[in-house]
């Protein structure tokens, strides 16, 4: 049945709404996610909260995704794709919706709290919206199109821009978190209108529905469809821990999945750090972050062309040397001026080509480096670790920026280099783990990676 997805030189109509289907609610969801920044922005000050306060609101919702990314990833493989995409959206909508109820007294711990639902949903939405974009495309199409996905990402960070910079002002910050309930009505309808993945329905032995699934994908009638004749060797759900016996995947699909770190600390404070180091209003800094959210779009289309045209290893060697080096300049850099053109403003719009571009390259990569019975527990374990980064990024940021002072530090302009140079250094280990441990998987089809994946466990067992 699936050799009919690889015959495909284009992709039918029913295929691409699978696609934008993806493409809006990772918009929307991540519109949810960075949302806090443009609030904190407008708090930071009435509040008088310290970069400690701070950095707990924003790595919170780090510490929820990893465990979000285990938990949805492991149901995906278990209940299904669809179900999971589904219960992601409403999982972000809610949560950010609830936080315009925030008391004005300990609102940062009710903040804090609710950003750690926010990751949860966040992380697993990423961990089975992929692998299921990619379970319904070509082999020699899946780098591209499941790099596709993550293109609108930056647009949720640009709706956020829009929504600080236009929405604060009338509505207030508590508004922007009423305005993020509304993506869940929209998104569960058109979530509503995805099949369940065939690959998955196959493994599971649901051939009739895996048919429907596959022949309404390619917009055929199901009855021209061939049925296998027996169930695949694997149907029943493989144990997460058999991730495990796979250790090349783990690493390489962990480690880059760690230049989050880089990229995440410098999203979640770089509308703060627009107004310290340009000295420009809250607003303003928001308005300057649409641009900067527009070239990490182009970033993304651009490496989801090239991750097909050289290779995942190749693309992501040279993505990642490009947003570690783009990001130590904009630190070094930070004070300098192009005429009235400010190079560290400069410099970073050109690190989010790269450090945007990047996650068209490692979030597809992460779903493609393990087993087919393991692959949303596998991209949600590598999405997971990944996440870390969402706390190691921002409290490793607080730490340096701020002063000694740990219970109210200031930031100095002066720790603005080594920060950003703690920030390029996890871009750098990326682009060496993909030159070093990378596994190339561009063209080969889910079933074939599958099959040498359990060679090689076989032959690391017999050697044993």
């Amino acid at each position: 049945m699936l050799h009919l997805l690889d015959r495909q030189n284009t992709l039918t109509r029913n295929q691409w709404k699978i696609v934008a289907t993806a493409n809006l609610g990772d918009m929307l969801d991540f519109f949810d996610f960075f949302l806090i920044g443009y609030v904190l922005a407008f708090i930071i000050g009435s509040w008088h909260l310290t970069f400690g306060q701070s950095a707990v609101i924003l790595l919170s919702s780090g510490l929820g995704a990893v465990p979000g990314a285990f938990f949805w990833g492991w149901m995906a493989d278990r209940i299904g794709r669809r179900k999971v995409f589904i219960a992601t959206a409403l999982n972000v909508a809610v949560a950010t919706g609830i936080m315009a109820l925030t008391p004005d007294r300990g609102g940062w711990i009710f903040l804090s709290i609710f950003r750690f639902f926010v990751g949860f949903g966040n992380a697993g939405l990423i961990a089975v919206d992929i692998p299921l974009v990619q379970e319904f495309v070509p082999s020699h199409k899946r780098g591209w199109v499941s790099g596709l996905t993550t293109t609108l990402l930056p647009a949720g960070n640009l709706l956020g821009a829009l929504a600080g910079a236009f929405l604060a002002p009338i509505i207030g910050w508590r508004g922007l978190f009423v305005v993020g309930l509304l993506p869940a009505a929209l998104v569960l309808m058109i979530r509503f209108w995805v099949p369940e993945s065939p690959r998955w329905l196959l493994r599971r032995g649901r051939f009739e529905e895996a048919r429907r699934s596959l022949a309404w994908a390619l917009q055929v009638d199901p009855k021209s469809i061939e049925l296998p004749a027996e169930a695949p060797a694997e149907v029943a759900h493989a144990p997460w821990r058999e991730l495990f016996r796979y250790p090349r995947s783990v690493a390489a699909a962990c480690l880059t999945a760690l230049s989050q770190t880089g990229g995440v600390g410098l999203l979640l404070w770089i509308t703060t750090l627009f107004v310290l180091v340009l000295r420009i209003t809250p607003a303003e800094a928001s308005r300057l972050m649409i641009y900067v959210s527009l070239v990490g779009i182009a970033g993304r289309l651009f490496c989801s062309y090239l991750s097909d045209a050289i290779g995942r290893r190749a693309s992501g060697t040279l993505i990642g040397f490009g947003g570690a080096l783009t990001m130590a300049l904009a630190g070094y850099f930070h004070d300098a001026y192009l005429g009235a053109t400010s190079a560290f403003f400069l410099l970073i719009m050109i690190q989010r080509f790269f450090g945007d571009g990047s996650y068209a390259i490692i979030g597809p990569y992460l779903a493609e480096v393990w087993p087919a019975g393991l692959r949303t527990s596998g991209m949600g374990f590598s999405y997971g670790v990944g996440n870390l980064g969402k706390i190691i990024g921002p409290l490793g940021l607080a730490l340096i920026v701020g002063s000694s002072d740990y219970i109210s530090p200031k930031a100095t302009l002066d720790a603005i280099f080594p920060a950003l140079l703690f920030l390029a250094f996890w871009y750098a280990q990326a682009a060496a783990v993909f030159w070093l441990l990378g596994i190339e998987t561009r063209g080969r089809s889910i079933e074939e990676i599958d099959g040498a994946l359990a060679a090689g466990a076989s032959a690391r067992g017999r050697t044993a």
